[in-house]
């Protein structure tokens, strides 16, 4: 397990040491790096959990600008339903100047629900989020949903070698104006190499709304993900979501 542990920590140290590059220039595009491991539950072993750590930047692989950490255990219903309690922390810094600290310090609890179909080649997630907010010490409430859609492409199911197309839609509400806060679209090419190593990457857009205008950036989105396997687990196809 140690190998598997340390490429990830190398990957999140690459992505992290490559986007310190600092120019004094807005950008259209940025990059998202997404780092996880998970171990999901089943019917034999109903627990699970998950950690991620991830960086964004201003520009293509340059400026950084934010990172998160967090975290969460799981409980399996069965298999189509999946209740999670997590928290993270998560900080934005001025790309132009990340030496003078973030500014912008949170700290997130969230409970959420998650519901999938199987459909044939056709797979649906549907994923019910709250959280609750702790920004800048100011407390505030949100609420979201993602539809999820998988398309293995060489295989019936997302298995061991498997291409897949992911394709998400999120939507993010609050108890306060602006109540639509933003709209989070992703689609991407990802291949499960094993029971263990997936990757994925992609295009994803996110649009954030105020009370008098909107404002949306496209990113790069590299995922890796690693999925733990337990003895006598139960042998079923996961799909490889992003926890983000």
């Amino acid at each position: 397990m140690f190998k598997p542990l340390a490429a990830i920590a190398t990957l999140t140290l690459i992505l992290t040491l490559s986007s310190l590059k600092v120019n004094a220039q807005d950008s259209k595009l940025g990059t998202w790096g997404i780092v996880t491991i998970v171990m999901p539950g089943d019917s034999v072993h109903h627990w699970g959990g998950y950690t991620e750590f991830q960086t964004r930047t201003n520009g293509p692989f340059s400026q950084f600008q934010y990172y998160e950490a967090k975290g969460g255990v799981s409980y399996n219903i069965d298999q189509n339903f999946v209740a999670l309690v997590g928290t993270g922390t998560y900080h934005t810094f001025d790309y132009r100047d990340v030496g003078a600290g973030a500014t912008v310090n949170e700290t997130r609890f969230w409970e959420q629900m998650t519901i999938s179909q199987y459909l044939s080649r056709l797979k649906f997630e549907h994923r019910y989020r709250a959280e609750q907010r702790i920004v800048n010490d100011a407390y505030r409430n949100r609420f979201r949903y993602r539809l999820n859609m998988f398309i293995p492409l060489n295989n019936k199911k997302i298995i061991p070698k498997t291409w897949f197309i992911s394709v998400f839609d999120e939507i993010f509400v609050n108890n306060k104006a602006p109540n639509f806060e933003r709209n989070r679209f992703s689609t991407a090419l990802g291949y499960q190499f094993d029971k263990k190593w997936i990757a994925q990457v992609g295009w994803l857009n996110q649009t954030n709304f105020t009370a008098s205008t909107s404002s949306g950036k496209n990113n790069i989105m590299l995922m890796l993900m690693y999925r733990i396997n337990r003895k006598n687990s139960q042998q079923r196809e996961h799909l490889p979501t992003t926890t983000d």
